[in-house]
Parts: structure tokens; sequence; C-alpha cells
């Protein structure tokens, strides 16, 4: 699936919207191109046949969220919950009220959320794709809620790039870590790693993956410190 990494998509007029505004935090959308009543919970339940692009979403029970649909392959129904480059505008260097709601650009380098990325991923059984130059799948990905620090679980491995997320160290370890953020400090280290290394994620002490941060960012030994750009995608397993 060819997921585009690079500059910002054109078309529709943007205007910015605040999700409870936390910090300099804020998310900024263009009008969604599905507009009908009874949202789908996801972008799996768009029509297979829909353009990739701003939708809204309602997980079951919760508020309508504002997300990236990519839908331009066979594989397509991936709702986007993050999207870097090293050359953007975004501070990744946020606050944990900050990443909880969301902040970024849809249309180019963003956030979705913590808050709304677990709403979203106790509906189903979903799956995740990280994007990078290669790809790294897990059949498994899952956040606990806020209470339980928005615990990441992964699945079983498999796509081109490597399993950097469960490095074989405890030290940079990520998969059931819980999220940290700058005012939030939930990792296994004697620091803070999220301060340390610029932006919130599911640390241990600290790091073979950093995706949220300003410049090159790091997937192991495939890009350490230089990845161009990145996206991470979820969808409903297809065997639940």
């Amino acid at each position: 699936m060819q997921v585009k990494l690079e500059g910002s998509y054109s078309g529709t007029r943007q205007l910015t919207l605040s999700r409870k505004r936390a910090a300099t935090g804020m998310l900024c959308i263009g009008p969604p191109m599905f507009s009908a009543p009874g949202w789908p919970r996801d972008c799996s339940e768009l029509p297979a046949s829909s353009a990739s692009g701003i939708y809204i979403i309602q997980p079951t029970g919760q508020q309508t969220i504002v997300v990236y649909c990519e839908m331009r392959r066979e594989d397509g129904g991936w709702t986007v919950i993050q999207r870097n480059h090293r050359d953007t505008p975004v501070s990744w260097d946020e606050s944990w009220s900050t990443y909880k709601h969301g902040f970024g650009n849809v249309h180019s380098e963003f956030w979705l959320g913590t808050e709304y990325i677990h709403q979203i991923t106790r509906q189903k059984v979903y799956q995740v794709r990280f994007v990078i130059w290669d790809a790294a799948n897990s059949n498994l990905f899952s956040l606990g809620d806020e209470s339980q620090g928005y615990q990441l679980r992964l699945g079983v491995h498999s796509g081109t790039a490597e399993d950097a997320m469960a490095s074989k160290s405890m030290t940079t370890m990520h998969d059931n870590m819980k999220f940290s953020a700058k005012d939030r400090d939930q990792d296994t280290s004697s620091g803070n790693c999220a301060s340390s290394s610029g932006g919130g994620w599911w640390y241990s002490a600290c790091y073979s993956v950093r995706l949220n941060f300003r410049g090159g960012m790091t997937w192991g030994s495939l890009c350490p410190g230089n990845c161009k750009a990145s996206a991470i995608l979820i969808k409903p397993t297809t065997y639940c």
C-alpha cells in the first residue's frame, strides 16, 4: 500500500477546529467528504469505492471524530492516527492533555489523540501498520483507557521493516508500555524519556522507535535518526 508521506494534501479549503485546546495543540481540518447521517465507526465501514480523504466517524457511544481515511488501494479502510515528516512545522513536544485530544493538520502532519485512538480500538480487534520507508505490521493493536495510561498492546509482527516496537532490549521496548508525555512520565527510566526525546510515546527507558518527533525520526536500525516520514494506520483485523 502506498501511503503519501511527504507534502500536504491539496484540494478542500482548510478551517481550524480546536478539540478542547490545550497548550499550543490544535487540530486543523478541512470540510469532510462524508456527511450522511449514521456515521461509520471507523474508516473500514466506508464504501470500498470511497476516495482517500477526510471523513467523520463516530465510535460506538462516543462523539464524532474527524479523521483521514486511506482508501486508495485494494486493502484500504485504514484510519490514519499519525502522520509526520522530518520538515514538519508541528511541534511534537506537547503536554499530556494535548496528546490526549490531538493536534496538527489532518491534511499533513498530525496526532489523532490518544483518547480517540482508545475509543476506536475498544470497539473491535484492530491491526496496525507502521509506514516508514518500509512497513511493519502487527495483527493486534489496542490502547487501554486513560486510567491505564493508554497502555499499548501489539500482536504478531509481519512486514518488510524490523519489529522495532518489540525490541529485544527491555530498555527500548515499546509494546506493553504506557504512554508518556513531558508532563506525565510513565516510562521505566529514572529520567523522563518524553521530555528528553522531544515527544510523547510509549517509552520504556527510552526508545528504539521515535516517530513523534520534529526532525529525523527513528525506526530501529532501518533509519536510526534519519527517517524522513512516518504514518500509523489502523483497521479491524480481517478474521474478526
